[in-house]
């Protein structure tokens, strides 16, 4: 754990904040693949400033197994740190800064990981993205180039926080924006207009209903706390003054869909909701939404080359479904077998003082030096 830990520091020591640019830790990460000889395709962000990163070791060409992780982190802004967060500090058994668990203590050994992997007679490989924590924004843009770059591997380990248990299983996301437009006027004679805000309220009443249906009606899975899908109203705003009628309103929503719940259904139904409710002002108004943003759901058949690995590797390992999305979704949709397995616990994520265990640590590069042995052995 010793290399795992010394790339945990540098690694924690980069404040690579999620939608900012990301040059210096991605140049870090190349140089020490770049040492081990391994192939690297830096992947640049059609924003310009940001990228990812694809590498492999190995033979050349299609196959092996993929490592998986972001390299961005959630801001610390109004968070009660008891030290630097950038700043990595071990105490007793924990391991203390900004990203230790999501997810940079996965992304240690996969350095070190590389840096272990001679002889291998099928290829690891890797991938690093970036904006994982505003939508998965990264890895879509990297996917599209996998098969002229690093080839795509027949199996992919995401290594989001999971204690080292192995993630079959989450919800899809979509965010989305609905936009009411009304009618400006003075307040003093407020019924002659469309208030945009008592339309947005009245599209607030059509989430709540759309969320009973999925409830009563909706699909249902074991294996998740909340065993249905859900529609949530996050933001509402809206009006200028108390005396001018609002004449644009604005709610932020999001689907967080089983698999067997298409959320095009879900939006479809949720337009002619917006429909029917602008519709009542005699056309003075409108409501329309647009998506903003998500990710696809991950559903891993038990028949899953990439769940049998991770079996064979992890035997005393459950089998999970996790509540938060991950960049599986994205592999899996792009035809990769894929899981999430990582060290950790997002219990501690996105809060002050995030820690990891450091027996997390030694567990991860316990497992990954069996993956090795696998990819030696052909």
């Amino acid at each position: 754990m010793t290399r795992t830990l010394e790339h945990l520091e540098r690694l924690i020591g980069f404040p690579s904040l999620t939608d900012t640019p990301n040059g210096e830790i991605i140049g870090y990460i190349e140089n020490v693949l770049a040492a081990v000889g391994a192939r690297v395709w830096r992947i640049e962000a059609q924003s310009g400033d940001r990228a990812g990163i694809f590498a492999s070791v190995g033979p050349e060409g299609p196959g092996g197994v993929m490592l998986s992780g972001h390299v961005d982190v959630v801001p610390v802004d109004g968070q009660d740190w008891t030290a630097d967060p950038f700043e990595l500090r071990r105490e007793g058994s924990r391991v203390y800064g900004r990203g230790t668990t999501d997810m940079k203590g996965f992304l240690a050994a996969m350095l070190s990981a590389a840096e272990r992997a001679e002889g291998l007679k099928q290829p690891l490989k890797l991938a690093f993205s970036w904006d994982e924590e505003i939508g998965c924004r990264g890895i879509p843009e990297m996917l599209a180039q996998i098969d002229e770059t690093v080839g795509r591997p027949d199996i992919c380990i995401v290594g989001e926080p999971t204690q080292m248990q192995v993630a079959t299983g989450h919800k899809g996301k979509t965010a989305l924006r609905a936009v009411a437009r009304g009618e400006a006027g003075h307040s003093s004679d407020a019924p002659d207009y469309a208030n945009a805000l008592h339309l947005a309220a009245d599209f607030i009443g059509a989430l709540r209903q759309e969320q009973a249906r999925l409830m009563r009606e909706g699909a249902r899975e074991a294996g998740y706390s909340t065993p249905f899908s859900t529609v949530h109203a996050g933001v509402m705003q809206g009006g200028r003054a108390l005396n001018i009628v609002p004449d644009r309103a604005e709610i932020m929503f999001e689907i967080r869909n089983l698999a067997a719940d298409a959320p095009g259904a879900i939006i479809a139904r949720l337009r002619e909701a917006g429909r029917e409710i602008a519709a009542r002002t005699g056309g003075a108004a409108s409501l329309e939404i647009e998506e903003t943003g998500g990710y696809p759901g991950l559903a891993t058949p038990e028949d899953s080359a990439a769940l049998a690995l991770c079996q064979s590797l992890l035997p005393e390992a459950e089998t999970i479904k996790v509540s938060y999305g991950t960049e599986a979704g994205h592999f899996a949709a792009h035809g990769i077998a894929s899981v999430v397995c990582g060290p950790g616990s997002m219990a501690q994520g996105h809060k002050p003082d995030e820690f990891i265990e450091a027996d997390q640590l030694v567990q991860c590069d316990a497992m990954l030096d069996r993956m090795l042995a696998r990819l030696r052995a052909g």
